[in-house]
Parts: structure tokens; C-alpha cells; sequence
């Protein structure tokens, strides 16, 4: 069956090492209104995001030399928009510290198997929609500041506010996930720095630059006991 829904022409890339659920999935992807590549395993994957532009990963887990944890986590350490990829974890392992060992190493959704079908078109559509499209323009509005989320340009009330790379990234990471909370963790990629207080610092500069009243945030939130949250206006 087609989902009258799903966006067509999505790229989508399948990493899975077992050729039965990787051709099933591509099949039913491919009904359902995508283009689907597959790949047998991380390192696959790797060369082919290398080569071409992917809008969004399902990975597998558990999978042999590599697991798709470890491939998020290369995959959001990479700069531009390869390293925005979304990424949809699915895994046999359906505890808590899993789901938020994905989440925290960026991971876009996580769907438990075995699973619907349905539901994976769903959740892809779901993230899909909350995805730029290239080409298009994002501007969100931020008080007297506005911040275009394709170029990662922020401009005031007097002109262009300089960014540094990281501040760039990392408000692009919450505008993408605006209004909802982005873990902390999830904010540090491929940093060295696993305590997080790089970001905390990154934060601090941002709400310098953004914020009228810095001590006192309006648009970039602190969610206790999660992380950070980019509330436009």
C-alpha cells in the first residue's frame, strides 16, 4: 500500500545487518514514497554519507565491529548538514538506559522492535517535517534578534551578530527541536568535554547575544533535569 503522505523522493538510508529486515524495510519504504538506499553495517554507511545526502538514517543497533550508537555519535561529530542528519534508531533492546543512550548521543527517535510497519512511516514523517528543506529559508524570531537556522546567521537590532562556530551549531541544534528541550548531552557530539560544561559556556555567550535580559532568559531555557530549549517567538 502507498501512504498518500509520506514525502516523496526522501532519500532515506537503512542500516541493518541482517539482509532479510533490510530488504523488508526498503520495500516497504519504497511503497510508502520513499527513495531507500541500504547499507550492511556501519562501515557502509559511512562511505556512503561520505558521497551522498541523506535526509534521515534508520539504523540499527546492534550490529557486528560497529553498533548504530556508535555510528550516531561519528555521525553527529561531522559539520554541515551531514552531521544534521536525522537519525532513527531501531534496536531488540527495549530498556530505558538505551533509549536515552541514543537520545543522548543525538539520536532523532528510537523505535523498539519487533514494530508496525505503519508506525516507522509515521515517526519518519513526524521528524521529516521538523527538518529544513534545502533550499528553503528558516528565519525564527528571537525579540530584536532573528536567527536564519539554514545559514546560521544571527542578526540584531544593529546588524549581523558575530557566532562562533560552536554557538552556531549549537543553536541550530535547539531551533531545529524548537520548543522542545534538547538534551544536554546530546548537545556535546563528538566533544571532548563529556561533563557538558562546554555547552553550558556556549549557552552563557548565547544568551549574552539574544537575550535583553541575560540573567533572566526568555528564549533559550534551561529545562531542569533535561537540558536546553529554544522558545521563538
Amino acid at each position: 500500500m502507498t501512504n498518500a503522505g509520506a514525502p516523496l523522493l526522501r532519500h532515506l538510508l537503512v542500516v541493518d545487518d541482517d539482509d532479510r529486515i533490510r530488504d523488508l524495510l526498503k520495500q516497504y519504504l519504497t511503497r510508502s514514497g520513499f527513495r531507500v538506499t541500504g547499507a550492511p553495517d556501519a562501515a557502509a554507511a559511512r562511505r556512503m554519507l561520505e558521497t551522498i545526502d541523506f535526509d534521515l538514517l534508520v539504523v540499527d543497533v546492534m550490529m557486528p565491529v560497529e553498533d548504530g550508537l556508535s555510528l550516531t555519535q561519528w555521525l553527529r561529530g561531522r559539520s554541515g548538514q551531514m552531521g544534521a542528519t536525522p537519525v532513527l534508531i531501531l534496536t531488540a533492546r527495549d530498556l530505558p538506559e538505551d533509549r536515552i543512550a541514543g537520545l543522548r548521543l543525538g539520536a532523532d527517535d528510537y523505535l523498539a522492535k519487533p514494530f508496525d510497519p505503519e508506525e516507522l512511516v509515521l515517526r519518519i514523517e513526524a521528524i521529516l517535517r521538523r527538518v529544513i528543506i534545502p533550499g528553503s529559508a528558516r528565519i525564527i524570531a528571537l525579540g530584536l534578534c532573528s536567527f536564519d537556522v539554514n545559514r546560521g546567521e544571527l542578526n540584531g537590532a544593529d546588524g549581523p551578530v558575530r557566532l562562533t562556530e560552536a554557538e552556531s551549531r549549537l543553536l541550530r541544534q535547539l531551533a531545529l527541536a524548537a520548543p522542545s528541550p534538547v538534551d544536554r548531552l546530546a548537545l556535546i557530539g563528538d566533544g571532548a568535554d563529556a561533563s557538558g560544561r562546554a555547552v553550558d559556556i556556549q549557552v552563557t555567550r548565547l544568551r549574552r547575544k539574544i537575550e535583553p535580559d541575560p540573567a533572566n532568559p526568555r528564549y533559550l531555557r534551561t529545562v531542569r533535569g533535561i537540558g536546553y530549549a529554544l522558545t521563538p517567538d
